[in-house]
């Protein structure tokens, strides 16, 4: 990335490959609701300080902790709502799962979203979160623990 004065061009591509990772990873953890708009407010605020976030090792991470910073702060206000993935016309998903990940903690929620759920390796999830890889095993072990216990699974599959 090009540190200085702000291009269209480069943020544009900036945003294409980082925005849908960024959003993935705060809706996980925040909801829709929360989660959109605290990226939104997160790319406003890269695109102002552009010529700092053109010099973070790992721009993706710093702005993830930035999403969820406004997210915690806008949180006072609105609850959380983890977006239901089970309804009467889709008989295939598990309708205790939306419940079982709202149980979760949010680390552990991401962890099992990020990783189970939208395919990314542990090292990519632990580099959104800006974390490190055995931190986000332990929050998917734990995570995914949990998730069995919820669903009543009583050995892996």
């Amino acid at each position: 990335m090009e540190a200085g004065r702000p291009t269209r061009e480069a943020f544009v591509a900036f945003v294409r490959e980082v925005e849908p990772r960024l959003r993935i990873a705060v809706v996980a953890a925040r909801g829709p609701g929360l989660g959109l708009d605290a990226v939104q407010e997160t790319l406003i605020w890269a695109w102002e300080h552009w010529d700092r976030v053109t010099r973070l090792d790992n721009p993706a991470g710093y702005l993830y902790r930035v999403a969820m910073r406004k997210a915690s702060r806008a949180n006072a206000r609105r609850p959380v709502v983890v977006p239901a993935l089970a309804s009467d016309t889709t008989p295939w998903v598990e309708p205790a799962l939306g419940p079982a990940l709202k149980a979760m903690s949010a680390m552990q929620r991401q962890a099992v979203v990020l990783v189970s759920g939208y395919g990314y390796t542990q090292q990519e999830a632990a580099n959104l979160l800006g974390i490190r890889r055995t931190t986000l095993q332990k929050h998917l072990d734990r995570g995914l623990a949990r998730l069995r216990n919820a669903l009543g699974i009583t050995h892996d599959v």
